[in-house]
């Protein structure tokens, strides 16, 4: 069951309530009104639908309650963007993420380029020669929003098949996993402002805050893969859980 059954489920049958819910619900899902949208005011909506703003309001709490939207005093009620959770040492599937959220997933590869290890290239995967890299940039959609950037660096002396395969139709991460067995894994999490070039792949405004989760990983003490995955800040939470150390 997904957000919108659940809030359909909990609504009053044939009621305005219901209508309600569905009607905001939906926009929301499709992507007719995307995150940061301001949903109208009680008031517009009471008259809208020919019914009391107590109704409204058991409306919107109820879209609040199932994180679709959130109210903000004096300023009204807003979309929210949806928020992912992933273990901070898991090396997690982003498409499996989105299903989560109980959205739609799409994949886009914007870029690839196979080419001669820069400095740059060779202080990212931890390479002591100017081994040949394949330079991959996509995008991982939840609905029609944006929901993270992928910018990976493949060593093509590790995973020399990797220079045949397009990437265009499935990410590049769960095609590593299935071919080349990983034997440790370095995660580094900062937070940045969205350059010009990461905004617009992000739809998200020059200077916007953002989460960026960088991994490297090995097979048999060779470096393997770079990648930075780069979240529009609220759309995803890095979770750990841990238990006190016996001494």
């Amino acid at each position: 069951m997904d957000v919108t059954d659940a809030i359909r489920a909990d609504a009053e049958p044939a009621s305005l309530h219901q209508r309600i819910l569905a009607d905001i619900s939906d926009r929301i899902m499709s992507g007719e009104w995307a995150p940061g949208h301001r949903i109208p005011f009680e008031h517009e909506l009471s008259a809208e639908y020919g019914c009391s703003r107590m109704t409204v309001n058991k409306a919107l709490s109820q879209l609040a309650k199932a994180g679709l939207i959130e109210r903000r005093r004096r300023s009204g009620s807003f979309v929210r963007r949806p928020q992912s959770q992933a273990a901070i040492l898991e090396i997690h599937d982003i498409k499996t993420e989105v299903a989560a959220l109980g959205l739609p997933y799409r994949y886009e590869l914007t870029s690839r380029h196979k080419r001669k290890s820069t400095p740059d290239d060779r202080e990212r995967l931890g390479l002591k020669n100017s081994d040949a890299v394949l330079e991959l940039t996509c995008r991982h959609f939840a609905g029609v929003q944006p929901f993270c950037l992928e910018n990976r660096l493949i060593n093509l002396a590790a995973v020399p098949e990797a220079a045949d395969e397009r990437f265009e139709e499935s990410a590049p991460g769960p095609w590593l996993i299935g071919r080349i067995p990983w034997s440790a894994a370095e995660h580094r999490i900062t937070a940045a402002s969205a350059e010009a070039q990461t905004a617009a792949a992000l739809n998200i405004a020059k200077g916007s805050p953002c989460l960026v989760v960088e991994r490297r990983t090995w097979s048999a003490d060779h470096p393997v893969t770079h990648v930075r995955f780069t979240y529009a800040a609220g759309s995803h939470a890095l979770v750990a859980r841990f238990t006190p150390s016996q001494s």
